[in-house]
């Protein structure tokens, strides 16, 4: 299967979006399509053995709609803006004549400025109506092509005389409705497009051109032509345009755009770079290892847009309402018309106005935006803070956790043991049992061995090369140094080489039952002493857990390791529980027992074996520092590995659903009061009623407050944490 995203114009609400994702749906080889009515785009899931990218381009453009190119945002803009301002300045004379109207000349300059109106800046109405009513649905186009065309052809056979003397012309109205729509338009436009600013920086932070290398020659090319392989030099302050590893060079690279971290990180040859990150020391001549789209800055972007494009489940809802919406309205409408025509005495043109404010004030838009809208700036957030939303269901999700299930090592821990204790024998010091050690293990690549060569280093300790090196599997090591015979390894290497240790019991043994891997130490026969090592937790990991107390969510942890080193890392960070020496399928199973329970369960993991888990939970989170296949299967990436940002993750999951919440309140509270108004519920006790033109207008900007409303999410990345 392959998923392509494409930019879709001409819908009107989220009834165009749902009318998209059926019309494709339907389509063979077709096995998903999805519309994100804010970002106006379509993703699409197909097999491209039976079905080709033109021919879904074919078919959204047959169901009415246009395919765009990624640059046409801005032009979209333009052209809301060109028919706002065409359309106002055709409707203030005529707003500014309408008590003239009995004027044969200044009644005709009006009828041609609303008609001009009506069939150029209204156009797009009829012809969304008429896509949509073709299609056997209805929208928000519908509502207003039949509003407005009521409001102007009744002022036209008015003004012609079909009703008689007494026949009222009121052009200003479809003509100032259409004013107000097209401004809620423009202003719904900017708008989203504030909403989606993260993503848009992030294209940004790619470098257009690179400076190739062929034969020592540098030549200037665009990035898109690099391949793997090619030598490329970055001189300092250019972004690096592309992945690749360091051939020759030192340098700082500014990597904040992918760890979030602020400080630079020097670089040398053999050293990892990462496209998009900007060189801050010295030139850099860097060989190709990932170019274009499989970039880590175009991964991260197709995340982005992923989760930006994937639907919440709250959104199903609204999607719902959506769809029973515009019928409902047009029988609203036809009620007050009739009601205020045979049960009042107001006559027929003040039924009439009634019935098209009904039609203009009710806004699907705003239920369609309200979810969208929302996630759309809540994925930005968390992109800046470097947790990588890759389903906007996961927010949504991740806001409902009850329990959350922690790998051990890499999520909690460092993931890398090291050097905590040396416990050195009566007559020994701790520098000679160390530098003894260090010889010893400075040739296995074993990673207590690593972790003890580490510690020699900090501490500035000298090499001494060893002979005679034997590694004993499961056993340790023996070698010759200077003539003296050293032993390093577990208590079974000793107890074969007949080494007793008793003397070290009462100092081992406490080391041992807080769950470190112990190495002993004996030199021609004679115990030195013994070496403790440890997953260091992670600095975070103990407030992380207890934040995620507090917000109400229960940890445990799940780990392959031994039980009591699994009991220490819980009492050290204050877990609710564990369960240890576990195969990644007991991983899953628990996971799928506390969802049996009827719990909202998340994992968070790193590892190939926690690949399972992470893909069963209803929330999947990937430490960033972990593997392919873990970062592939999670919902949600923490970009910096940092335990706090597990409880940032649920906050800004938490601050989304609740903005997702108080927008649909409101796009339902507008409908419930405006609708009872427009039809003239305020009438009678205090002779309120609400033209049709301003009925529109409030129509308009219940779509620019929602996603208004939604933009004010940026304010929660100060309250995520540090």
């Amino acid at each position: 299967m392959k998923k392509e995203t494409f930019k879709v114009a001409g819908m009107s609400c989220v009834n165009c979006a749902a009318r998209i994702e059926r019309g494709l749906s339907d389509a063979p080889g077709v096995e998903d399509a999805s519309v994100n009515f804010a970002m106006g785009e379509l993703s699409v899931s197909f097999d491209p053995s039976r079905i080709g990218e033109k021919r879904i381009r074919e078919l959204v453009v047959g169901l009415g709609y246009q395919v765009r190119a990624d640059g046409d945002d801005r032009e979209e803009l333009r052209r809301e803006r060109n028919w706002f301002v065409f359309s106002l300045a055709a409707s203030l004379p005529i707003m500014a004549t309408m008590h003239l109207h009995g004027e044969p000349r200044v009644a005709f300059l009006n009828l041609v400025l609303a008609s001009a109106v009506q069939f150029s800046a209204g156009l797009a109405f009829y012809r969304g109506a008429w896509l949509a009513v073709k299609g056997g649905s209805a929208n928000m186009d519908v509502l207003v092509a039949l509003g407005t065309s009521a409001a102007y052809f009744y002022s036209l056979f008015a003004f012609f005389g079909a009703f008689g003397p007494h026949g009222e012309v009121f052009f200003e109205t479809s003509a100032m409705l259409i004013a107000f729509i097209r401004l809620g338009k423009y202003l719904e436009a900017r708008a989203r497009g504030k909403a989606g600013e993260a993503l848009r920086k992030l294209l940004k932070l790619q470098s257009d051109t690179a400076r190739l290398l062929v034969d020592g020659v540098e030549r200037e090319v665009a990035s898109g032509s690099l391949k793997v392989g090619d030598l490329v030099l970055v001189r300092p302050g250019e972004a690096i345009p592309m992945d690749g590893v360091v051939v020759s060079g030192d340098s700082s690279v500014d990597e904040s755009m992918v760890s979030g971290e602020s400080l630079p990180v020097e670089k040398g040859a053999g050293d990892e770079v990462i496209g998009a990150t900007v060189n801050r020391g010295s030139s850099l001549t860097v060989r190709a290892t990932r170019v274009g789209a499989q970039t880590r800055l175009a991964q991260i972007f197709r995340m982005v847009q992923d989760a930006q494009t994937d639907k919440a489940p709250i959104q199903r809802f609204a999607d719902r309402i959506s769809s029973y919406f515009v019928p409902a309205v047009l029988l609203l409408s036809l009620i007050t018309l009739a009601g205020w025509y045979f049960a009042s005495g107001e006559g027929f043109l003040f039924s009439f106005k009634l019935g098209i404010a009904v039609l203009v004030i009710a806004c699907p838009c705003a239920m369609g935006l309200a979810t969208p809208t929302a996630i759309m700036v809540g994925s930005g957030v968390g992109l800046n803070r470097g947790i990588l939303i890759k389903k906007g269901s996961a927010l949504e999700n991740v806001a409902r956790l009850q329990l959350l299930l922690f790998d051990k090592t890499g999520t909690i821990t460092e993931g890398a043991p090291v050097l905590t204790d040396l416990a050195a024998a009566p007559g020994v010091t701790e520098e000679l049992l160390l530098d003894r050690l260090y010889s010893a293990e400075s040739q296995s690549n074993h990673p207590l061995a690593a972790a003890c060569v580490r510690e020699a280093q900090r501490r500035g300790l000298s090499l001494k090369s060893p002979t005679d090196y034997l590694e004993r599997g499961g056993f340790g090591i023996s070698c010759n140094l200077n003539g003296e015979r050293i032993l390093a390894g577990n208590s079974r290497l000793m107890a074969a080489e007949g080494i007793d240790l008793a003397p070290l019991s009462a100092l081992s043994a406490p080391l041992s039952a807080a769950g470190k891997s112990l190495i002993y130490l004996a030199s021609q026969g004679a115990l030195l002493g013994v070496a403790a090592f440890a997953d260091p937790v992670k600095p975070g990991a103990a407030r992380a857990i207890a934040e995620l107390k507090e917000l109400g969510i229960a940890c445990f942890m799940l780990t392959g390791d031994h039980h009591a080193v699994a009991a220490a890392v819980a009492r050290e960070t204050g877990l609710d529980g564990f369960e240890a020496e576990l195969l990644p399928e007991r991983k899953l199973a628990v996971v799928k027992e506390h969802q049996g329970k009827g719990l909202k369960v998340g994992m968070v993991g790193d590892g190939i074996n926690d690949a399972p888990a992470l893909a069963q939970a209803d929330v999947g989170i990937a430490i960033g520092g972990g593997t392919d296949i873990a970062k592939e299967t999670g919902d949600i990436i923490l970009v910096k590995s940092d335990p706090l940002d597990v409880v940032a993750a649920v906050r800004l999951g938490r601050a989304t659903l609740a903005k997702v919440k108080q927008n649909l309140f409101w796009a339902l509270i507008y409908n419930v009061l405006g609708i009872p108004v427009a039809a003239g519920l305020l009438y009678y006790p205090f002779g309120i009623t609400l033209k049709p033109e301003f009925a529109g207008l409030a129509m308009a900007f219940s779509s620019v407050s929602v996603v208004l409303n939604s933009i004010t999410l940026k304010g929660v990345a100060r309250r995520l944490g540090n």
